[in-house]
């Protein structure tokens, strides 16, 4: 039987009704792409990332992780992290939501209050922190850049309605964040040289200069 190879374009976002542990096992045995699955039960697919923007990932979770360690007052994860959001706060949801930030970080507390079944599956709860960073595909012109972006902001809307503290999204295309805290506005930075974690992260301070 002759193999054929069908390229599609990613993201793919398609209606496939699964359950938690479906989708779970799905993402398990896809190891080499990105699943997510928004709160009205589309499931996104993302290809792996570019070389410069997997050099920038995982720039930002060494820091992130760095601080994290020293301090032991939470847990950090990586962009493979999956998260079940608490759809009660979303609007108009059907789906319970499974997002996986580019990196995030949860309170010890909250940490020591799941199981181990919990903590080896999507974790159920949404981070007190997440990010998320702007890649070269979601700028890509065949995706509709403003769409793309309006894709990111509204995820990261998600994550403020879910119950996260303190959010950045990055863009190093245009060296702009938005920042995303619990019941703001968000705000909006032009060329930072690094962000600080304020009181959700105390201490913690990212630099940018090597991102960007």
């Amino acid at each position: 039987m002759n193999s054929t190879t069908i390229n599609l374009p990613t993201p793919l976002e398609l209606m496939i009704d699964l359950s938690d542990d479906q989708f779970f096992d799905l993402c398990h045995k896809n190891r080499d792409f990105q699943f997510e699955r928004t709160a009205s039960g589309i499931l996104v697919i993302m290809s792996p990332t570019g070389g410069e923007t997997s050099n920038r990932n995982i720039e930002l979770s060494y820091q992130l992780q760095a601080w994290s360690r020293q301090n032991n007052l939470g847990k950090a994860f990586d962009s493979s992290g999956g998260f079940k959001l608490p759809n009660g706060a979303v609007r108009e949801a059907w789906a319970t939501p499974i997002r996986s930030p580019d990196a995030s970080w949860i309170q010890s507390e909250r940490w020591e209050s799941l199981t181990q079944e919990q903590r080896e599956k999507f974790l159920p709860l949404c981070p007190d922190f997440v990010v998320e960073l702007r890649s070269a595909s979601d700028c890509a012109e065949r995706t509709g850049e403003a769409n793309r972006l309006k894709t990111l902001q509204d995820k990261m809307k998600e994550y403020q309605e879910n119950g996260a503290k303190l959010g950045w999204l990055i863009d190093p295309k245009t060296k702009q964040v938005e920042v995303y805290r619990s019941g703001q506005e968000v705000e909006i930075l032009e060329n930072p040289t690094l962000l600080s974690g304020e009181s959700i992260l105390p201490g913690f301070v990212l630099y940018l200069t090597v991102i960007w």
